[in-house]
């Protein structure tokens, strides 16, 4: 099977990395482009920077975006047609493509975006946590009431990336604290998720990436690590990858029985999504599932939330999709990518795919990479 086909309809053989925002940090387009040049490279086409009207209208191009395409029109700027045209995902509205979807409304009456739709929580209730979006102060403070009763509870901003921004808190007044810092404009333009906190957690990623020839399907853990302020951040994932979709992932060993739950809990996610909402397709999946402890004692495990983009875990998508068509794997491919933050520490193994290094305004010094494990 020709790669270049499978990857891209593209004539022209074109690659091309899609900047919507022009806020996007470093650390991020840096990694973004050269995934995608790796890519390019695999379909023996060619890498041409980043996305442009001018130079790119009108020709046939395969787009990797820095984020979830958040409606059709968005889409047809840089040509997108279908999930063969990108490396990632396009959505009808943008809370579809944040946290926000996870969860329903504290009542039914409560404060929600224009096209709200209620149908998909309620599919995937049995597949996540309890919890709520909200959009104004007064919801999220009914929401964070009623899970306190049952123990701690986490604030999510629904943009934040990398657990970045999130507030654990224990009871009424720390709760009202931490909404007391979030402006009114930040409830209503972004919306704030409010979820039951879990202790001695671990993070799954659990995903799929398809082209129209080619679907691999993973699973895998996330890893935390010290940011240059010492917050516990997204530090990689370890992935564990097979050719074609969710039931090959099932069958291609025996699972740990929580590992198994996330798998599980993440198809019905996915299949609930594209039930849903009209006008979603992606052909980059990737659901964050976590297993804990509750405050009575429990172990519960739950859908976080999802990325239909470029994301954290592609660096290691990527090393594994080049091991199925370079090095003509059939089986399981292990991979992983790692995201280190300051100037010391070991210098990345043997055979790793450096992605970026340098000093971010943003995030500091921080050097990413992935490899075959």
């Amino acid at each position: 099977m020709p790669f270049s086909a499978a990857l891209s309809p593209s004539p022209a053989g074109t690659l091309v990395v899609y900047l919507p925002r022009h806020d996007t940090p470093p650390h991020e387009t840096g990694v973004h482009r050269a995934l995608t040049e790796r890519l390019a490279a695999l379909a023996g086409q060619i890498f041409d920077g980043d996305h442009d009207a001018a130079r790119h209208g009108g020709r046939p191009v395969y787009v990797v975006p820095a984020f979830t395409i958040e409606s059709a029109a968005e889409a047809e700027r840089p040509g997108i047609r279908d999930e063969g045209d990108l490396f990632g995902g396009v959505v009808p509205q943008a809370f579809v493509g944040s946290k926000l979807i996870t969860h329903g409304l504290v009542r039914p009456d409560a404060a929600a975006p224009p096209h709200w739709q209620p149908d998909f929580a309620m599919q995937v209730r049995p597949s996540v946590l309890a919890g709520y979006s909200t959009f104004s102060r007064e919801d999220a403070r009914t929401a964070g009431r009623e899970l306190l009763r049952a123990g701690p509870v986490r604030l999510k901003p629904a943009c934040g990336r990398g657990g970045r921004g999130q507030t654990v808190v224990r009871d009424g007044a720390a709760l009202d604290a931490a909404l007391a810092a979030i402006g009114d404009d930040d409830f209503r333009d972004e919306g704030l998720v409010v979820e039951e906190d879990l202790a001695d957690a671990e993070t799954f990623s659990v995903g799929q990436i398809r082209t129209p020839r080619l679907t691999l399907s993973y699973h895998g853990t996330q890893r935390l690590t010290p940011d240059n302020d010492g917050r516990l951040v997204y530090g990689g994932s370890d992935l564990t990858v097979v050719r074609g979709g969710f039931d090959a992932l099932i069958a291609s060993g025996a699972l740990a029985p929580e590992l198994r739950t996330a798998v599980d809990q993440a198809r019905r996610y996915d299949a609930a999504a594209g039930a849903c909402f009209a006008g979603f397709y992606a052909s980059r999946r990737n659901y964050d599932v976590v297993a804990g402890t509750d405050a009575q004692g429990r172990r519960r495990s739950g859908v976080l939330e999802q990325s239909w983009r470029i994301g954290g875990a592609s660096g290691a998508e990527v090393a594994a999709l080049a091991a199925f068509v370079e090095g003509g794997a059939t089986g399981v491919v292990r991979a992983s990518c790692v995201e280190r933050f300051g100037r010391g520490g070991a210098p990345p193994p043997a055979g790793a795919t450096l992605l970026y290094q340098g000093d971010d305004p943003e995030v500091g010094f921080v050097t990413k990479y992935a490899y075959l494990r």
